[in-house]
């Protein structure tokens, strides 16, 4: 059976560390003779990642990952990444429909319960779950400010809250890992938003 992307992460062994990078595409310019500065916005925002594994010993426990990044063949493939520091929202929401216009930060939500800055939200699934973290805390139905902007329109859209995730390719076309003479693995890799 032929490999169906985007792939899950291996669950053998959980991640040492992630570093999450919210990148925007603007650009800035200081007149050297007055140091005003002039700052353009473009539309561009996108996700990038640092996933570090612990230091392990046991073979069996890395082999899947190290599968894994072979089988992403570089950039080629893609995969849902999420984490347990973001598994659960710190607000209280229980249910969430969302609506709005490709390219805005802020969209309309149903929702019971609370979602609190810096929460993270999932909408789509499979190949079109897209990973947004919540800007300024919510209270109910309203208007959710998000990070990135959306990548789709979106009607009545189910939010995911519980374990959110976003479709993910590595950032380079070398996967590699290495095995000391103690047969202990060390494994990391970058990552960056898939956007199509």
């Amino acid at each position: 059976m032929a490999i169906t992307f985007p792939l899950d992460m291996p669950c053998t062994v959980g991640f040492s560390g992630v570093r999450l990078r919210a990148v925007n595409a603007a650009a800035s310019d200081k007149s050297p003779f007055t140091f005003r500065q002039q700052v353009v916005e473009w539309p561009g925002q996108q996700w990038e990642a640092d996933i570090s594994l612990p230091s392990y010993w046991d073979a069996d426990a890395m082999r899947p990952w190290t599968a894994f990044l072979v089988s992403l063949k570089g950039p080629v493939g893609t995969f849902l990444l999420g984490s347990r520091q973001w598994r659960s929202p710190r607000g209280t929401v229980s249910a969430c429909t969302l609506s709005g216009s490709a390219g805005a930060e802020t969209a309309t939500v149903t929702m019971t319960g609370t979602l609190l800055a810096g929460d993270y939200i999932q909408l789509g699934t499979g190949s079109a779950a897209r990973l947004h973290m919540v800007t300024k805390d919510q209270d109910g139905s309203g208007s959710l400010e998000i990070w990135p902007a959306l990548r789709d329109s979106y009607t009545d859209a189910t939010v995911t809250f519980t374990d959110p995730k976003g479709v993910f390719r590595l950032a380079r076309n070398l996967s590699e890992w290495e095995i000391d003479a103690a047969g202990v693995y060390g494994l990391s890799f970058a990552a960056v938003e898939a956007i199509s």
